[in-house]
């Protein structure tokens, strides 16, 4: 199925689509169990009869079994490295997957059928029905790969079953038809009831997580990030100069409204691979990435300076134009502070920024490391843009 057709029937959340997506491939016990069931059942019909039609098919059903359990056991292989873009894919894989298995199932009923082999007919419907059952259990994840696999094995027996003469194959082919109305009707309801399930579960756990005003990581996600950090890594804090004024001047309203801005200027500031997270108030955390030795320095530094001078520009409130200023505490963690516990390390940052609003804004170093004390440019900017 093109990505360009899949995608009305993605989940808009990454997330939540890789969790659906996950849980799909956890069918590793119902997909070797029908498989070996409809390999034996396929092979014995083959024997008993002698028909060449029932040896392909039994060859087909064997082989897009046999798929269908190598995905299972690559995707858990490999699941922890994929992108988002692989999640999709995978997803199409599983469908592919499914209803090819479908269709040479459906193809075992359709030869019985077509033979007017009454036990091996009664064989195949058995099969058929054991896999629908199976199906159900992935309903509520993926319903498009549920109903088309069903339509996939369905099908074949619906034409064999008009093809026949007898009324009652043709009563029966109807009444499939109804059967796929129905587990169409029951996958909406229990997929519909699942995912809000698992939305409301994502929803609790970003709140724990994430700042409501400006939807950055507050403080419990900040130290989460901080916590996950290997190898070298700036960690800038940020104090806003001038906010309580305008907070106080212009109401409550614009405050939250600059504070939305400022979360956006810092969340550019840092960049894909970086961590911009409101700490409380008006207090701002950066956390990044940077190179080892001096050139980590100079791009934690370059961090801080961008983020002040960022912070400096105008921003409009209801159309009107307000500036304030920014104060940065700047520490790096590399290999020879790699016994610096959490605490410690944002206590020194803590302490670098007191520095800086003391010397009247712009960037100071953590104590014991051998920076300027302050960024004069930055100090003069945030100085001169904090008058309202």
């Amino acid at each position: 199925m093109p990505l360009t057709v899949l995608s009305k029937y993605l989940h808009p959340d990454p997330r939540i689509r890789r969790e659906l997506v996950d849980l799909l491939y956890t069918s590793l016990p119902q997909v070797m169990a029908i498989g070996v069931t409809s390999v034996t059942g396929a092979l014995a019909l083959t024997l008993l009869d002698d028909d060449p039609g029932y040896a392909v098919i039994t060859f087909f059903i064997l082989v897009t079994a046999s798929a269908r359990v190598f995905s299972l056991m690559r995707y858990k292989a490999r699941a922890a490295h994929f992108t988002d873009a692989d999640v999709v894919r995978w997803e199409r894989l599983y469908g592919a997957g499914a209803t090819a298995f479908s269709l040479a199932l459906g193809a075992l009923s359709f030869r019985a059928l077509q033979l007017g082999d009454a036990p091996g007919a009664w064989i195949a419907f058995g099969l058929s029905m054991s896999y629908c059952v199976g199906m159900v259990s992935r309903a509520a994840i993926r319903p498009w790969i549920i109903l088309t696999a069903a339509g996939a094995l369905l099908i074949p027996t619906m034409i064999a079953g008009l093809m026949r003469p007898e009324l009652a194959y043709k009563i029966g082919a109807v009444m499939l038809v109804l059967f796929w109305l129905t587990l169409r009707e029951a996958s909406k309801h229990l997929s519909a009831a699942f995912i809000e399930r698992l939305e409301a579960k994502h929803r609790l756990s970003r709140q724990a997580t994430h700042d409501f005003l400006t939807d950055l990581p507050n403080r419990a996600g900040f130290l989460q990030a901080l916590s996950n950090m290997v190898g070298n890594f700036a960690v800038v804090a940020i104090d806003l100069d001038g906010f309580k004024p305008i907070n106080d001047r212009h109401g409550h309203h614009s405050g939250d409204d600059l504070l939305q801005q400022v979360a956006e200027r810092l969340t550019a500031c840092v960049g894909a691979d970086g961590v911009a997270a409101r700490f409380g108030g008006d207090e701002f955390m950066l956390l990044k990435p940077v190179s080892s030795a001096e050139h980590g320095r100079d791009e934690a530094q370059a961090l801080a300076h961008e983020a002040v001078l960022a912070l400096s520009m105008p921003f409009l409130l209801s159309k009107l134009p307000v500036c304030i200023g920014a104060s940065a505490g700047i520490a790096v963690s590399h290999a020879a502070l790699a016994e610096v516990k959490t605490a410690q390390l944002l206590e020194r940052v803590d302490r670098a920024l007191y520095v800086a609003k003391r010397a009247g804004g712009g960037c100071a170093w953590a104590d014991g490391e051998t920076e300027p004390a302050c960024c004069q440019r930055c100090s003069l900017l945030a100085a001169g843009s904090a008058a309202v």
